[in-house]
Parts: C-alpha cells; sequence; structure tokens
C-alpha cells in the first residue's frame, strides 16, 4: 500500500524497496541530482507535509540532498528505512535501479540496470522482461526530464560519478538543445 501522498512514480516498487536493509542502500550517499524545478517542488511538499529538515540541499558543481551524519540522504529516514519524500522523489531516485551515461561521440543516453547483489529491485525487475520494459520506459521519461533541466557545467559533473556494479540494458538519442 502507497504511503500517504505517493503518486504513481514508483508505487508498485514499495513493498520491494520498504523491505530492502541493505547497509549501504541507494539512499547512502548517492547524491542525486536536484534541478531547480525538482528543489521548489521538493521544497513546498515539505512545508505542506510539515516535514522540518533545516537547509536540505548541497550544492557543489550541482545541486543535490544533504546527508545526515551517518552517511545517508537527508530524506532518508534510517529507522523507519523510508524515504520521506518518495511521491516527489529526484528523477534518478524514480529511475532506479536504472541509471545513465551520456555518450558524446554518439550523442545517445545510455541506460543500465545496477546488479541484483546490490539492489534486490533491479533482480526483480530484470527477471521479468514486462516489469522490466515498463519500468524503463519511466526511467526514460524522469532521466530525459532530468537531463533537459540540467545545464551542461551540472551534467558533466553528474556523468563523472563511477557507478560500479551496473550494465547496458537501452540508448536513445539525446533531446536536447546544444547538447550535452
Amino acid at each position: 500500500m502507497p504511503r500517504k501522498g505517493a503518486s504513481n512514480r514508483q508505487s508498485d516498487f514499495f513493498k520491494v524497496c520498504d523491505q530492502c536493509r541493505n547497509e549501504l542502500s541507494c539512499c547512502f550517499g548517492p547524491r542525486p541530482p536536484i534541478t531547480r524545478k525538482r528543489r521548489r517542488i521538493i521544497e513546498a511538499y515539505l512545508k505542506r507535509e510539515r516535514i522540518a529538515i533545516a537547509d536540505p540541499f548541497a550544492e557543489t558543481e550541482y545541486v543535490f540532498p544533504r546527508e545526515n551524519q551517518e552517511g545517508y540522504c537527508v530524506f532518508y529516514e534510517v529507522k523507519t528505512a523510508k524515504c520521506r519524500i518518495h511521491s516527489v522523489k529526484p528523477e534518478t531516485c524514480v529511475a532506479g535501479p536504472i541509471t545513465f551515461d551520456v555518450n558524446r561521440k554518439t550523442l545517445r543516453i545510455e541506460y543500465y540496470i545496477k546488479k541484483e547483489k546490490i539492489c534486490r529491485l533491479a533482480g526483480i525487475v530484470h527477471e521479468d522482461p514486462k516489469l522490466l520494459q515498463k519500468h524503463l520506459e519511466s526511467a526514460k521519461r524522469e532521466i530525459s526530464k532530468l537531463v533537459e533541466a540540467l545545464s551542461p557545467r551540472e551534467l558533466e559533473a553528474i556523468l563523472k560519478k563511477e557507478e560500479p556494479d551496473i550494465f547496458r540494458i537501452d540508448e536513445d538519442h539525446i533531446e536536447r538543445d546544444g547538447g550535452a
């Protein structure tokens, strides 16, 4: 059963993610990019839901959620193992366990899925071709919105981050003015 305020942005994955007890979960040190639009949405949600998180965003080459003292995203509740902003979470969090890279030579977005050893959901999604296709379509929409909204500098910084234990599953032409 989806939590209060949850949209259909991944509502069918709640049970798998809620049961995840991976010590180094996807919410540990991920630094998902936050666009200006997503930041406004999250800030409005925090205010509406009366969730008090002082200064929830950090910024280096791009904006991302701050981490708590243990290294988890400030929106992650360690006690309940749940995201406090699940229904409005960042695009890459919705796309997970699918991630991306940009191939500048071919001007294509390459889509990857994490290996099951680091994400139980990845194994479940990958075992079912229909579920994988459905989630890949959703992930592509989320990632495309993100890539379109990021500046070239922000995108470059994000693409520097190495992602271990992934394998390529698809690619698409980049829909972006001016390229990446």
